[in-house]
């Protein structure tokens, strides 16, 4: 089983996960490139497919059985995709965790939708253009996380995280990707999460293959009662739902 946090963050992003697999399951949680104690090459653009050649190296390293259960959180959910679609043996259960799922707003026919993708892509293009307001936001929360050194950005991860943020979560194809996945998937999220666009949810909801579980009351953050039911759908993947049926004229 490996898990990949989400940005900004580390493998402590599963301090509340991990003592319930440890006992059943061989875990590997890992830091995504650049962040946490993983390395940061001067080279590095933080594209989506570098995120996960350097995952897929790691577990080359490791020796690692597959097939494996893979759980991203977050960005970790959108670079988990795109590992299972490029590398469809080596992942048999894909749980997506708070996956900010976003989709061209001049796609969308209702204006809400498209009015709240536009503002989230706004608000990515100010923390990018503004490294001290983010810096200091991010260490307002992290002082009230209830998950020690859960969120970092500093000078070390400034570069990781701004192009990690500008070229996985804003310029994404996690809906094309998501097509080309074959193994069953899990999506579970808080409805109190403030960084998943409707919009972008429903479409991931409506694919074939994915069931979804909401958890009431939850945030972004995976507190004690989303750990819960994560490792209820770890230990007891959902049925996968049916294939779209094909009907010949």
């Amino acid at each position: 089983m490996v898990l990949l946090h989400g940005i900004a963050s580390s493998a402590v992003a599963y301090e509340f996960v991990l003592p319930d697999l440890s006992e059943n399951h061989e875990v590997i949680a890992l830091d995504l490139l650049g962040f946490g104690k993983s390395v940061a090459p001067d080279s590095a653009q933080f594209t989506i497919d570098e995120h996960v050649d350097a995952i897929v190296t790691s577990l080359k390293r490791l020796r690692v059985r597959r097939p494996i259960t893979l759980v991203g959180h977050s960005l970790g959910a959108l670079v988990a995709i795109r590992l299972a679609a490029r590398f469809p043996k080596w992942v048999s259960h894909l749980v997506l965790v708070s996956p900010p799922v976003y989709v061209p707003s001049e796609a969308m026919v209702d204006s809400v939708d498209r009015a709240q993708m536009d503002a989230y892509l706004k608000l990515y293009d100010f923390m990018r253009d503004n490294p001290y307001f983010t810096k200091t936001a991010v260490q307002a929360l992290e002082k009230i996380s209830p998950i020690r050194n859960l969120v970092e950005v500093t000078e070390d991860n400034w570069r990781a995280f701004s192009l990690s943020l500008e070229k996985c979560i804003e310029s994404q194809t996690t809906i094309t990707d998501l097509a080309q996945v074959h193994c069953p998937i899990d999506l579970i999220y808080g409805t109190l999460d403030p960084f998943l666009a409707p919009a972008g949810i429903r479409v991931v909801e409506r694919l074939r293959g994915v069931a979804t579980t909401r958890v009431d009351g939850v945030d972004h953050v995976i507190r004690p009662k989303l750990a819960k039911e994560l490792v209820r759908l770890i230990n007891n993947p959902s049925p996968a739902t049916a294939p779209i049926r094909l009907v010949k004229k």
